[in-house]
């Protein structure tokens, strides 16, 4: 058994390479092989966002306070709510985020394979993450 105590792991700012605005990442768990899970609480001020990703075996958000957007490529944009929980499929292309108001947490579980996670992509640009929710 492993306790890990609330503030025992640092938040870190989330990467301006992967992320749009100001993200806070607050680590949850890393699972040891041969478990492959890995969570953490991400939470996204007004306006800030992922990029486009995917998840070689997918990726479950639950959201825990605010109101965000989801939206996988190809699709609309959706809004999102606590208690509210996302699936995307491994290799679904997507990107989630705050809405252009309101700060959006949510825990955010996915599993390696073969060592990778996810795969970053291109930023979601302003008129992608606006235009929909605009017309």
């Amino acid at each position: 058994m492993e306790i890990k105590r609330n503030g025992s792991q640092h938040s870190v700012k989330g990467p301006a390479d992967w992320f749009t605005g100001a993200v806070r990442i607050d680590p949850l768990f890393q699972s040891e092989l041969p478990a492959r899970a890995a969570g953490a609480c991400v939470t996204f001020e007004p306006g800030a966002r992922t990029a486009w990703h995917t998840h070689p075996l997918g990726q479950t958000l639950v959201v825990t306070a605010g109101c965000g957007w989801v939206q996988r490529e190809g699709g609309t944009i959706e809004e999102i709510r606590p208690g509210d929980v996302i699936w995307f499929a491994p290799g679904e292309k997507h990107w989630h985020g705050a809405t252009a108001t309101t700060a959006m947490t949510h825990i955010a579980i996915q599993e390696k394979h073969d060592g990778q996670m996810v795969n970053w992509l291109e930023k979601v640009s302003e008129e992608q993450y606006l235009g929909q929710k605009t017309k």
